[in-house]
């Protein structure tokens, strides 16, 4: 250690929209966030595409959201977190839009709004088309970069969560351009984003790999359902690593799911055979549906030509700029896709302030999990999940003080080599991806453990172990989790395990209210 920092207030890993804004609304507490990458890069949130889900019009409300949401959940969902989600939104959008995040607007000012998949109601407020993430993330740093209580260090990772004697969380380890620096904290604010990168095909940052889940584990706290991995219908599939995405908003306008075309002929429409909502099922339906059609030689594509068609430059400019770069022209030319890891339902329990299982430690965003999702994440909901859930825990952490016990003794968790993380991606995605089964998990399981012997117990390790050992401890099909041995759905309750419940073979269950 060639460095040491008491902080008088949260530190927050990670700064995508969640941890920006619990930075924010920890004010006037002065905030530290430590960011891996430039701000901006390396966060799911400035990749997004759809936009929010809100209530936001007069022929909606928050409770026809919540209930969308608790369908999409699959039996799973926290009633309590998801009415909070719905009853907050709205002003969570608003606020957005206040900070300067330049929804569309129609002639009367009111928000633009397009139904995607499994709402009932047009909900979702977009920005270009496609480009939510980015603009939402431009308009939030430039508030917190003017902000007098926050600082931001780049280029820093946590590398372990300091504890003292009575398990408090009182700080962390932190790798700052390359130097380790102890920093004690009244709080840690976990804002690490997903696992996408423990996965061969994803279409998050390779940076998202969940190193804050696994860094939460091997300090004791709670993890709930880490088995539910949603993976997005559309990546598109032009070899690239990450993948881009097809946005949601597509099937809302309109676009056709086809299998392979036929000579000069478009591929036969295969979403009827799978769903009575087609194209709009919700997306582990439709990510199962694009599996199945490509395991039997069919392939898939996404075809906008007649819902989109010339507009794409303008209404998709992302999407449009992703496809040509590939030499495909979405404007006459069906989109080749595939499924990929897109989100992770799963992560760090949590209460509906940020507060996990650790005193001293919060958790907020996609590495959180307060059961608003359930086992199916709806779409356009993770934005607003980032901005009502980081402001919770921003204001919780804002009365937490130092606490007057020291830190253990602790060194760095150790980190996987590349080679061994690209073992660990193509096993996942090979036998912890669409459709599952107790063979494969059991492989992979093996894979892991052998993983583990020679690099020890790094954070990206361990957040995969806990994925597929709650996937093997769930004998269902539920939500993002297809058992192909289990099909049916039969355990409608959550999982909340701690690491070392799932070293001894005990997954503990609550059922879901």
């Amino acid at each position: 250690m060639t460095d040491r920092i008491t902080f008088d207030g949260p530190v927050i890993l990670g700064a995508g929209l969640a941890g920006l804004t619990a930075a924010l609304a920890a004010a006037p507490r002065k905030a530290l966030v430590l960011s891996p990458t430039p701000l901006a890069t390396g966060c799911s949130s400035a990749w997004a595409q759809g936009g929010m889900a809100a209530a936001l019009s007069d022929e909606d409300a928050p409770a026809l959201h919540a209930a969308d949401t608790i369908a999409a959940g699959a039996g799973l969902c926290d009633p309590a977190a998801v009415a909070l989600l719905t009853t907050e939104g709205p002003a969570a959008v608003r606020a957005l839009a206040a900070l300067g995040a330049p929804f569309d607007r129609q002639a009367d000012g009111g928000f633009v709004l397009s139904l995607e998949a499994a709402h009932g109601k047009a909900r979702v407020a977009r920005v270009g088309g496609d480009g939510a993430g980015a603009a939402i993330m431009a308009a939030v740093i430039a508030a917190v970069r003017a902000a007098p209580t926050i600082e931001i260090r780049e280029n820093a990772r946590a590398r372990r969560l300091l504890q003292d004697e009575t398990g408090r969380v009182v700080g962390l380890i932190a790798e700052i351009d390359g130097v380790l620096t102890r920093i004690l904290a009244p709080a840690v604010i976990l804002a690490t984003g997903g696992v996408g990168g423990l996965y061969a095909v994803t279409t998050t940052p390779a940076q998202v790999r969940g190193e804050g889940l696994g860094l939460a584990a091997l300090a004791g706290a709670e993890i709930a359902d880490p088995e539910f991995v949603q993976f997005h219908p559309t990546a598109i599939d032009i070899g690239r690593d990450p993948a881009p995405l097809a946005t949601e908003a597509l099937r809302g306008e309109g676009a056709i799911l086809r299998n392979a075309p036929l000579g000069d002929k478009t591929g036969r429409a295969f979403m009827a055979d799978y769903h009575p909502a087609r194209e709009l099922a919700p997306r582990d339906v439709v990510a199962r549906a694009i599996h199945a059609e490509r395991a039997a030689g069919r392939g898939a594509f996404l075809d906008a030509t007649a819902a989109v068609g010339a507009h794409f430059p303008h209404e998709f400019p992302a999407v449009f700029a992703a496809c040509m770069s590939a030499g495909v022209d979405p404007r006459v030319q069906p989109i080749p896709v595939t499924p990929a890891v897109h989100y992770h339902m799963g992560g760090v329990a949590t209460d509906l302030d940020g507060r996990t299982s650790l005193p001293g430690l919060l958790a907020a965003g996609e590495c959180a999990n307060t059961g608003v999702h359930g086992a199916n994440r709806l779409a356009s909901n993770s934005l607003l999940e980032a901005a009502v859930f980081g402001a919770r825990a921003g204001r919780a952490a804002r009365g937490l003080e130092l606490g007057g016990e020291p830190p253990l003794a602790a060194a760095p968790t150790p980190d996987l080599p590349d080679a061994a993380l690209q073992i660990l991606r193509q096993a996942m995605s090979r036998d912890a991806g669409v459709i599952r089964d107790a063979d494969g998990l059991s492989r992979l399981i093996a894979v892991l453990d052998a993983l583990e012997s020679v690099h020890g117990p790094a954070p990206t390790l361990v957040a995969a172990q806990l994925i597929v050992r709650a996937a093997l401890a769930r004998p269902e099909s539920r939500g993002g989790h297809f058992r192909a041995d289990f099909p049916a759905a039969a355990l409608p309750e959550r999982t909340f395990v701690t690491l070392q419940d799932q070293e001894a073979g005990r997954a503990v269950r609550y059922a879901a209210e």
